[in-house]
């Protein structure tokens, strides 16, 4: 068995050399949604430079389930994924590499009646907009006929997609490098240029870059880049454990999951698993700090979160990972270029184990390799777009878990708001200002 994902430090760079100068808008973040808003700027004819401390995709972006779905999305994200599909549709045919990418379906397993019952209101309010259907019991055990069906239905969208994540984003980065942008890999921000107030560039372990349009997309570390700029949000990172299986007789050839455990048939005949609804928090400073942006979650909500001591060392919301720094100083990017968790084998192992229990025809499958990688999350589960209180600044972070599917329409409409254009979306619900008090928020769908 092999560990963790093929993208990391332990591959050379595959974007380098001199550093621009100058560049239109700097991108920090080599993630799905820094390199779709780089591609998508150099669209529009502008200098694009995307600085990613690492890799290119190598966190979260890399380490997701490939799912992208309309499926139980929060209403204020349904049209921007239905978008984001379109999208995805579009860099297949103009990268030169094969993601993977398929309309698969994507099917929400319950694991009991009151579960189904959320599952039948989201699709009575927003089925006909994602074309989603309930399907029956005995719809169910004929679309997985190799399981003992518990399953009283099923929320179904037959018309989602998934794709490879290690492939995806590096394909799509290539496609934003032979339309313009530059991407530079291996070189961490250390903070903002400001003349007037107003964004005038950024600081680099390599240098300066005269901009005067800059976008954090940088993930579970925008927080902590964005305090030092004295722009706080109450972001917190949760992992999520994922494995991928040896090639094996097909089951299923789409995306599904029901609690503690979901499985996607890859291109390369395995399957992604993850201990769906499995997540684990670290709680450091930061999470204290935002305990009151977070009650509603901590009491009410069942989104499957569990707490672990103090994060380790130099992770985001470590106790000792610095807060302040000077910008000829040595930053948290830089000694920690790849955030690369280790995963629970205990979560992946009694989902293995589940999954042998409900598919006894198929057994136990067989593991390539492991991995887990830290969600970027909010108090009310949807992210923050939105021009920061510093001109020239603007903000995409806080995914949630959503951030591969809707990453290219979320890219889409960074690169129309850096630019004072229409981004075609109303994104009232993810606006910054929501986080101004402790009032109680709208949380997203918990199904």
């Amino acid at each position: 068995m092999t560990g963790g994902i093929p993208l990391g430090l332990q591959a050379a760079p595959e974007h380098s050399g001199a550093l621009p100068a100058e560049a239109d808008a700097v991108i920090i973040g080599g993630g799905v949604i820094g390199i779709c808003a780089a591609y998508y700027l150099a669209q529009l004819g502008l200098k694009a430079l995307v600085l990613e401390k690492g890799r290119v995709a190598a966190e979260q972006s890399g380490r997701n389930w490939g799912w992208i779905r309309k499926t139980g999305r929060d209403y204020a994200e349904l049209p921007i994924v239905i978008e984001a599909q379109e999208r995805w549709e579009e860099l297949a045919a103009v990268c030169k590499d094969d993601f993977g990418l398929k309309r698969s379906g994507v099917t929400f397993l319950p694991k009991n009646e009151t579960q189904l019952e959320k599952y039948e209101a989201w699709a009575r309010d927003f089925g006909a907009a994602a074309g989603t259907e309930m399907l029956s019991a005995a719809q169910v055990a004929a679309m997985l006929p190799d399981a003992i069906n518990p399953w009283g239905g099923a929320m179904h969208t037959p018309s989602d997609m998934v794709a490879e994540p290690f492939e995806a984003v590096p394909a799509i980065a290539r496609a934003a490098v032979r339309a313009g942008a530059v991407i530079r890999e291996g070189v961490a921000v250390r903070g903002l240029l400001r003349q007037g107030g107003a964004v005038s560039g950024v600081v680099t372990e390599a240098g300066e870059v005269k901009a005067k349009l800059v976008l954090v997309a940088a993930g579970a570390w925008s927080s902590l880049f964005l305090r030092r700029e004295g722009v706080n949000i109450p972001q917190l990172s949760v992992r999520s454990n994922v494995l991928a299986t040896t090639p094996m007789p097909s089951f299923f050839e789409g995306a599904a999951g029901e609690d503690a455990m979901s499985f996607r048939r890859r291109k390369d005949g395995g399957y992604t698993m993850a201990s769906l609804g499995v997540n684990h928090l670290w709680v450091g400073p930061d999470a204290l700090r935002h305990v009151p942006h977070y009650r509603q979650l901590i009491v009410g909500g069942d989104f499957g979160m569990s707490y672990r001591p103090p994060a380790p060392k130099d992770w985001p919301d470590g106790l000792l990972t610095k807060r302040r720094w000077q910008l000829d100083e040595e930053t948290p990017f830089e000694r920690m270029r790849v955030l690369d968790p280790a995963p629970s084998d205990r979560a992946l192992d009694r989902m293995l184990d589940k999954f042998a229990a409900r598919f006894p025809k198929v057994g136990r499958p067989k593991v390539a390799r492991r991995w887990a990688g830290m969600i970027d999350t909010m108090p009310d589960v949807v992210p923050v777009v939105d021009h920061a209180p510093v001109e020239g600044l603007s903000i995409c972070t806080g995914m949630c878990g959503h951030g591969f599917g809707i990453g290219p329409a979320f890219g889409r409409i960074m690169a129309d708001m850096m630019l004072g254009r229409d981004v075609g979306h109303d994104l009232t619900r993810f606006r910054l200002a929501r986080f101004d008090n402790y009032a109680k928020l709208e949380l997203g769908p918990d199904v």
